[in-house]
């Protein structure tokens, strides 16, 4: 299959949908597929590189290091030119009108949805405005444009279910097992904590300070590492300081074996995100050993199992509770589970599984 990925908000701070769409158009072109990915950019650039083509097109930054496609004429050339079979779209809003032009042409459209409608408008709309609503209506217009709608979560796919949306697929996503992987760590009295995720208002990462701060009230000796960039980062580090917090903010970490470094070294990991739509950081922090708390709403606890991970209600009390019943886990137990149930999510699978997807039926 001639295979065209499409994403926007794709750049190299942009975690979880940029190793996705890397993962999988990395097991395309091993599978033998002609794939091709296009992103936002400064200007037009074309280069071939072992996992296929990668061409930018111009598109405006919208964040420090995101850009945003909103002229689709670029891409819409790109399309012309390659001719695909298939186009993967990893985008619910500029990117979305090349389903038009996939039905115009005799490709298949199909719409990776990374993240859920109502949690990403949701910090970002007044209280008043009817969100459900809102969501609900563009999402029957996007069930109506793409010939399959792939979510990688139940949590993900309930906001098609609402709607009534038909051809919605289930693919959960996969870990890079021999990246992220048990490693030698310092064993001491510390407790490490660790949080990997934008630091943004709708990924809560004022909760993994909280905890650090609520677990630090119950006399244990804490310490937090916070890996990932956002414009939350400044007023977190400044409360630290304030209230006295042994906190390392570490920034985005571009070597994905230094992340998997931090995270093997923690004892624990916190995924504090209540709207999760599946949850690349749990399971690479599982696959390096490190148990996780996640929040009790959202797609994270999915992907936990006994001694494995716990879900929590997301508050610093609750994130607490389950940070202490993971430690009274024996430390052997807790990391082996968490390594087994991280083995459960081979990238392989996902690609075999999105691979018959975009086939079709």
């Amino acid at each position: 299959m001639k295979i065209v990925q499409l994403a926007n908000l794709y750049s190299p701070v942009s975690g979880g949908l940029r190793t996705a769409v890397n993962m999988l158009g990395q097991g395309y072109a091993a599978a033998g597929h002609e794939r091709t990915l296009v992103i936002p950019g400064r200007a037009y650039t074309r280069s071939v590189t072992a996992a296929g083509t990668v061409v930018t097109v111009p598109g405006p930054s919208v964040a420090p290091g995101y850009r945003i496609v909103l002229d689709p004429g670029p891409v819409l050339r790109v399309l012309s030119r390659v001719r695909p079979d298939v186009i993967e779209v990893s985008d619910k809003a500029t990117l979305t009108v090349t389903a038009r032009w996939a039905r115009r042409h005799g490709a298949r459209a199909v719409l990776l949805s990374h993240e859920r409608l109502d949690a990403i408008l949701s910090p970002r709309v007044p209280g008043w405005v009817p969100l459900d609503a809102m969501a609900d209506r563009w999402n029957r217009r996007l069930a109506g444009m793409f010939d399959a709608i792939v979510t990688p979560s139940r949590f993900a796919a309930a906001e098609f279910a609402r709607v009534g949306a038909r051809s919605v697929h289930r693919v959960p996503l996969g870990v890079d097992l021999a990246t992220f992987r048990p490693m030698d760590r310092e064993r001491d009295d510390t407790v490490r904590l660790v949080h990997l995720g934008r630091l943004s208002k709708e990924k809560n990462p004022w909760l993994a300070l909280h905890t650090a701060r609520e677990l630090r009230a119950r006399g244990l000796d804490v310490r937090l590492d916070v890996i990932g960039d956002g414009p939350e980062r400044r007023r977190l580090h400044r409360a630290a300081t304030a209230l006295g917090l042994p906190v390392t903010f570490h920034g985005h970490v571009p070597g994905r074996i230094q992340v998997a470094r931090l995270l093997a070294a923690a004892d624990v990991a916190l995924a504090t995100c209540p709207v999760e739509a599946f949850g690349l950081a749990v399971l690479e922090a599982m696959a390096c050993g490190t148990p996780v708390v996640a929040a009790d709403t959202g797609a994270a606890g999915e992907l936990l199992a006994p001694r494995a991970g716990i879900v929590a209600p997301a508050c610093p009390a609750g994130f607490a509770d389950g940070v202490q019943a993971l430690l009274r886990v024996p430390e052997p137990v807790r990391r082996a589970a968490a390594r087994a149930r991280a083995e459960r999510y081979p990238w392989e699978r996902a690609v075999t599984r999105m691979l018959e997807v975009l086939a079709g039926p």
